[in-house]
């Protein structure tokens, strides 16, 4: 359940969404919220402050972090994970690197509006 939290936050901050400074709901206000334990929460906001997405002042509270390159740093963060799973999954089906280049630079050559789903074509 802390991941879900992590990832909450995290998305929330990287989408724009929570500008930097923004106070953070208490501990136990999202404990209660969420229907968690305060360990829970305790725990996702020491993973966040760990990777620099929030800061906690003493008696003040947790806030976003005031980083201009957060938002850009998690969005490369969750695309090098999204990548290596991407990898793995090539690897998985035995493509070669080179398939795996050709599959990228087609999705990338594509409109960004358009469907990223495969076309059912055989890598060449």
């Amino acid at each position: 359940m802390y991941a879900q939290i992590v990832d909450q936050v995290s998305a929330k901050v990287m989408s724009g969404a929570w500008e930097a400074g923004r106070a953070l709901p208490s501990i136990r206000e999202l404990a209660s919220d969420c229907q968690v334990s305060v360990i829970t929460v305790k725990r996702a906001y020491q993973e966040l402050e760990r990777a620099g997405v929030i800061v906690t002042r003493q008696g003040k509270g947790s806030f976003v972090a005031e980083t201009l390159e957060l938002p850009r740093s998690l969005a490369m963060e969750e695309f090098r994970a999204q990548l290596a799973s991407l990898i793995r999954a090539a690897r998985k089906s035995g493509l070669s690197a080179q398939d795996v280049l050709d599959q990228v630079e087609r999705a990338l050559s594509d409109p960004p509006d358009s469907s990223t789903e495969p076309t059912g074509d055989t890598p060449s």
